[in-house]
């Protein structure tokens, strides 16, 4: 028997002023504002979390207020990987990884370390990388430089259950890459970052991709070209898409 695949299909955030009157009703309070955006997503990408170090009583919020099933995936703060780059972290990560699982319990998902794009590959850095997660997450990286795109670092990550985060961004490669049975893709907005509205045909041709593949148990989909409207368009067309088709 195939085991059924997981999807978790969202955006990168909620909260955005362009969104009212498209997909907030416009005399909807702000306050309600994640309620709705909950009714029509399974899954949210916490990118506050990236900006500043997550308070618990915030994340409890998170998780008194969502839905039984949903999941959020959560930013590590820019402080580890973009100011430290991950030099003298332990203490900063321990406690990261504390808050968000008591904070987010169950609805904790993936756990989302972006890199700085100025961060280039070396043997080196990979192991301080790899050494630095903590086992027993979900843990997924997202590299921002493209020497970081080859096998021996998918296999290298792949054996510590690391997965590689694929990404559609304008100045890297938009390979699916597939290295362990947790899939995580982000849609940054090609050719304008933030903001381009993604073909059908490009979204089908990812979902068609991860079904081939059949170690897959989750998937996790973000779409973060939320300037404007094309994420709550890209997201709406992928989830009604899966529904019927996957």
């Amino acid at each position: 028997m195939i085991k059924k695949i997981n999807w978790r299909i969202g955006c990168s955030g909620f909260h955005y002023k362009e969104w009212k009157n498209v997909f907030y009703p416009a005399l909807l309070p702000q306050r309600l504002w994640f309620e709705h955006y909950a009714k029509h997503f399974n899954t949210l990408e916490l990118n506050t979390t990236f900006y500043q170090f997550p308070k618990l009583a915030s994340l409890q919020k998170w998780f008194a207020t969502s839905p039984d099933d949903f999941i959020f995936s959560l930013k590590v703060p820019r402080i580890i990987t973009h100011y430290k780059k991950f030099n003298s972290t332990e203490q900063l990560l321990t406690d990261f990884y504390a808050v968000a699982e008591q904070g987010l319990a169950s609805k904790l998902g993936a756990v989302l370390f972006q890199l700085p794009p100025q961060l280039q590959y070396s043997v080196e850095l990979l192991q301080t990388i790899i050494n630095s997660i903590k086992p027993g997450f979900t843990n997924v990286i997202e590299f921002r430089h493209n020497s970081w795109w080859q096998q021996k670092v998918y296999d290298e990550l792949a054996k510590n259950n690391i997965s590689f985060c694929g990404s559609s961004h304008p100045n890297l490669p938009d390979d699916l890459i597939i290295n362990t049975p947790i899939v995580y893709y982000r849609f940054h907005g090609v050719p304008v970052l933030f903001k381009s509205l993604y073909d059908n045909s490009f979204l089908q041709k990812k979902i068609e991709t991860i079904k081939k593949n059949k170690p897959v148990s989750e998937v996790f989909l973000y779409f973060n070209n939320t300037w404007g409207t094309s994420a709550l368009s890209n997201a709406t067309w992928l989830k009604e898409y899966i529904a019927t088709k996957a």
